[in-house]
């Protein structure tokens, strides 16, 4: 053969992939697994697989100006005699104090007060900051229990029992030694600078049984008046949900896999789980199936961005949405403002995951208190009202769009999937079909 053949091209491996390779050869050299915040990476069926189908003639479309589309949202009527009253389907997750700041805390309290609705507290226990500047908040209770007490239970406007999450169903939370000063050390009754792994499952339950002797004990303490939430992950959302229910819960939050974390394993993260999309249909089946669909309300979150994301959220049976990183991002993290300092770590603004290491140049995800202290928590609330604002009007848009008068009149009729993936999933028709993928033609 003289030089003049022509060469194939070099082939790269599809299995073993650039990034794969630097896996390996990562966990060849440290002996140690991979930890990062954020959620998954990879590409997954998501809410950009699904179309809404505007009214026309079949279909009377509501005039944006003149007429009215409701956003409001009661979530906990079941049971609790003071359940929540929001003015949007729009709430925040729960993000604790430790893996975040103290400003970030108060700024995501202050933005769901601008917008009129809700936020979480995360692990590690209630701030005074935070209760003092959130409206209404929800108490989220953990398996590791830290932080947990009575006189905070009774502050709360709600209880989240936490069995899952969407980034790391069946497994338990990190926080690593340098993100535990003095305060997060008395709040979790743990060491200063020693790191600190969350269970995975409540020390004093086995199974449904227990958890309605759980809900009853947090509805004594609390006295009735507080909705329970139930927090699970996107494993087996149809089972899962029905059992939650039974156990006597109030409102459902289903995350999926999309779903972010402050930190966990990166093999969690990335192949445990299922995609959110996935997730809805199974869940809203099982309230249909047990006449509790609308009764007991479904939260989903795991992913959601923008307006339209809540919109098809609603329409394939949800009654609000949550969000975590997109808050994050709202109020500066990951900003390009700070690419410098990204690079210095490694990393670059959009690709920012090592929440965990406490040095987040945002100063969101930190304890560094210099970090900490380029947060402005009024600016960063009025940032995050801004966001939650324009995704409801996304919403209330798309609603009109298809002749509904509340964002909660949209329906799977209302939608098509761009693939056979999102179509199975969500239980639409394919685009210019009548097929749902598993139902027949």
């Amino acid at each position: 053969m003289d030089d003049k053949t022509p060469q194939a091209s070099p082939r790269p491996s599809a299995t073993f992939d650039d990034y794969t390779m630097s896996e390996i050869r990562r966990a060849a050299s440290t002996g140690i697994y991979d930890i990062r915040g954020s959620g998954a990476k990879r590409s997954l069926p998501h809410f950009d697989d699904l179309l809404f189908l505007g009214a026309s003639i079949s279909r009377y479309p509501l005039e944006g100006y003149r007429e009215r589309c409701g956003t409001e949202v009661t979530l906990g009527d079941r049971y609790a005699s003071k359940p929540l009253q929001l003015k949007i389907p729009i709430t925040i997750a729960g993000m604790s104090f430790g893996s975040l700041s103290g400003q970030a805390k108060e700024a995501l309290g202050r933005g769901a007060n601008l917008a009129g609705t809700s936020t979480t507290t995360g692990d590690g226990g209630m701030t005074p900051e935070e209760r003092g500047h959130s409206k209404l908040l929800v108490y989220q209770y953990l398996p590791s229990r830290y932080g947990m007490n009575p006189d905070d239970l009774r502050k709360a406007d709600a209880i989240e029992i936490v069995v899952g999450q969407g980034a790391k169903p069946g497994g338990g939370g990190m926080l690593l030694g340098q993100k535990i000063n003095d305060r997060v050390a008395a709040m979790r009754s743990l060491p200063k600078g020693i790191d600190q792994r969350s269970a995975c499952r409540h020390p004093d339950w086995t199974g449904p049984d227990d958890l309605e002797i759980k809900i009853l004990e947090l509805r004594e303490i609390t006295n009735w008046e507080k909705p329970i939430f139930v927090k699970i992950g996107g494993s087996r959302p149809y089972y899962d949900t029905a059992l939650a229910v039974k156990s006597g819960a109030d409102v459902i939050v289903l995350d999926g896999m999309q779903g972010g974390t402050a930190a966990t394993q990166n093999v969690f993260i990335e192949h445990v789980g299922q995609p959110t999309l996935a997730c809805i249909r199974p869940a809203v089946k099982a309230l249909q199936e047990l006449d509790m669909h609308r009764k007991v309300q479904i939260i989903v979150s795991g992913g959601i961005r923008n307006g339209a994301d809540v919109a098809k959220a609603m329409a394939l049976g949800a009654d609000a949405v949550s969000i975590g990183s997109a808050a994050l991002i709202a109020m500066g993290d990951n900003d390009p403002y700070y690419e410098d300092e990204y690079r210095k770590l490694g990393t670059t603004a959009g690709s920012y995951d090592a929440w965990h290491l406490g040095r987040d140049p945002a100063g969101i995800t930190t304890q560094d208190p210099e970090l900490a202290s380029r947060l402005d928590p009024v600016v960063a609330g009025q940032r995050l009202a801004n966001y939650l604002k324009v995704m409801t009007l996304e919403a209330q848009t798309i609603a009109r769009a298809c002749g509904k008068n509340h964002v909660h009149n949209l329906e799977p009729e209302d939608l098509c999937a761009l693939t056979v993936e999102a179509a199975a999933m969500a239980q639409v028709p394919l685009a210019g079909t009548s097929w749902v993928p598993g139902q027949g033609y």
